[in-house]
């Protein structure tokens, strides 16, 4: 997509130009053409160079005196004539180029023009998010975090200014347009090589899917990330060759089914997104009748959860309260919402869903189940962040905020795929397995351990790759040493390597490494210290490998020819 500020310049331009360009040729030849006198008193005619010499400065500054010699009455008539005739034409000129200053279309296609240089200017892999609004905030936020670079457009253009005020960095180049247009997704970098992902979490699923496609048309190595909040939706968008659908309303159904079935389970997946390592009191969910108000697309996708677990439940139907305004507000006047609460039986039931799409509504219904059930298990969902406070003052057991869960998904997808792949690992692992590791990560790493992620490589682990490369035998278990007593381990857990397709989960010690391996570490701040110390210096691997310090030159190779010599002695022995 081209931009058209220079056209718009010369476009805009054309005319006062021409207005000074006449003023100055009838100028000019008025002066080449009337004669004056030399300071000898012979007739004589400015040449062309004079004339517009003196027309120039003339026209500009009005005056700087008369050259070459001084002027008759007939050019001095002449030059007061000039003068008001060029004055007007370079008022008209410079008139015009203030009222071009202040063109919005030319500041546009300025905006545009240099949002293009930078997009085409990107050198890293980037990612382009469609839209600016408190799902992609947060995922902006995070990311930026991480130094990941990002191209951002929205049809508001308000939107796009308030990104700018919040200078991230590095700089996300940003722009408003129409998404549909397939010349906004070009000019956004679509088509460039270095755009890696697209991601696309609108809570509009026709389009996000329309969106889906066209950027699959034009771009087919783009990775896509793309919401979808229907299973139909969901199945069509990977047959179209998405490459991560996020379908909110089947992650709670999920969570919610472990919660019920598997809480280790479930609390290792919620760790992984900062939720602490054990299952708080009030998470406890009581056994009992389910009452879920709201049979939409949460709905839905709770009820096969709830089958598969075999918990009791029953539906309330609220769809025709949502028809139009006016059905809403009649909805506590009459006391609708209580009447089909106490016909439920919410007075007996064990929890409460409040799964509309609308959050006083949800929250209406907390309160009225409280009223007929004081001690009844809430469970709420929250359809934006920006009510956050509300929510957390009403004090709700669980609580699902869906632009959260957005979120997550796609931080975990962009920025931790080995920790995404971890979660897909747990659905096959029941709860005995569960606890087990959550209670190794608690006795060996406490509750102040984060996850991180590396590659075997150069850029990763340059000094541990480089021995690889030399073909040294390296375990796992050398990794965890520590740099003060390599007798000693490091606070470390490898959860999961990935190895090409394959994937090893909770890898034994004596596991050898490879070239290109990617794990994912359970490590606190000193921990995750030692190991890049290890896994990028020669002189710390070479400690942990051998005990002893390297010693440089001649002597140390053959120190260390001996060492291995004796090693391989014992394990023949």
């Amino acid at each position: 997509m081209q931009s058209y500020a220079s056209w718009i310049v010369i476009r805009r331009l054309r005319v006062p130009l021409i207005v000074i360009i006449v003023t100055f040729a009838i100028s000019i030849l008025g002066m080449l053409m009337i004669p004056g006198r030399d300071d000898q008193g012979n007739l004589y005619h400015l040449n062309f160079f004079d004339a517009f010499y003196f027309v120039s400065y003339m026209a500009s500054t009005i005056g700087f005196g008369e050259s070459p010699y001084a002027f008759t009455y007939p050019q001095k008539l002449w030059v007061s004539f000039s003068i008001y005739l060029t004055v007007i034409g370079w008022f008209y000129g410079i008139g015009t180029i203030v009222a071009l200053i202040q063109d919005k279309v030319l500041a546009e296609e300025l905006s545009r023009a240099k949002f293009m240089r930078h997009v085409r200017g990107m050198e890293e892999p980037f990612i382009l998010i469609f839209g600016y609004n408190e799902v992609t905030k947060n995922l902006i936020r995070r990311l930026s975090a991480q130094y990941r670079r990002m191209v951002v457009i929205d049809k508001d253009k308000a939107k796009i200014e308030a990104l700018d005020l919040e200078n991230y960095q590095p700089f996300i180049p940003a722009f408003y347009g129409d998404l549909l247009d397939i010349e906004t997704l070009r000019m956004a970098g679509i088509q460039e090589k270095k755009c890696a992902y697209a991601v696309i979490l609108f809570e509009n699923e026709y389009k996000n899917t329309q969106l889906a496609m066209m950027c699959r048309y034009l771009n087919k190595n783009v990775k896509l990330i793309v919401r979808s909040n229907t299973l139909q939706n969901s199945h069509y968008l990977q047959r179209i060759g998405v490459d991560y659908v996020e379908n909110p309303f089947q992650i709670i159904s999920k969570r919610l089914y472990k919660a019920l079935t598997a809480p280790s389970i479930w609390v290792l997946e919620m760790w992984i997104h900062g939720h602490p390592l054990r299952v708080l009191k009030r998470e406890n969910i009581p056994e009992g009748k389910f009452v879920i108000y709201g049979y939409g697309r949460m709905g839905a996708a709770l009820e096969k959860g709830l089958a598969r677990a075999g918990v009791e439940y029953v539906f309330i139907d609220a769809h025709d309260l949502f028809e139009d305004q006016q059905s809403l507000e009649k909805i506590f006047s009459e006391e609708e919402m209580e009447e089909r609460l106490v016909k439920a039986g919410i007075e007996n039931a064990a929890v409460i869903v409040a799964g509309t799409r609308n959050d006083i509504v949800n929250l209406a219904v907390i309160m009225l189940a409280r009223k007929h059930n004081p001690n009844i298990y809430t469970i709420a969902r929250e359809n934006s962040l920006s009510d956050l406070s509300v929510f957390k003052a009403a004090a709700i057991d669980r609580n699902y905020i869906l632009e959260e869960i957005v979120a997550d998904k796609a931080f975990n997808y962009l920025a931790m795929p080995l920790a995404n792949t971890f979660i897909k690992q747990l659905n096959n692992k029941d709860e005995a397995w569960g606890a087990a590791l959550v209670q190794r990560i608690r006795s060996k790493m406490g509750e102040k351990s984060h996850l991180c992620e590396l590659v075997v490589n150069e850029q990763s682990a340059y000094a541990l790759t480089r021995k690889l490369q030399q073909g040294r035998e390296i375990a796992l278990q050398v990794l965890k040493r520590s740099r003060e007593d390599y007798t000693k381990e490091n606070p470390l857990l490898f959860l999961l390597i990935r190895r090409g397709e394959e994937i090893i989960l909770l890898p034994d010690d004596d596991l050898l490494l490879q070239i290109g391996d990617e794990m994912l570490i359970v490590c606190n701040d000193e921990s995750e210290e030692d190991l890049s110390y290890i896994l990028n210096n020669h002189y710390e691997l070479y400690y942990v490998l051998y005990g002893r310090e390297e010693i440089p030159g001649i002597l140390g190779r053959l120190i260390t020819a001996q060492a291995s010599s004796s090693t391989d002695s014992s394990s023949a022995l």
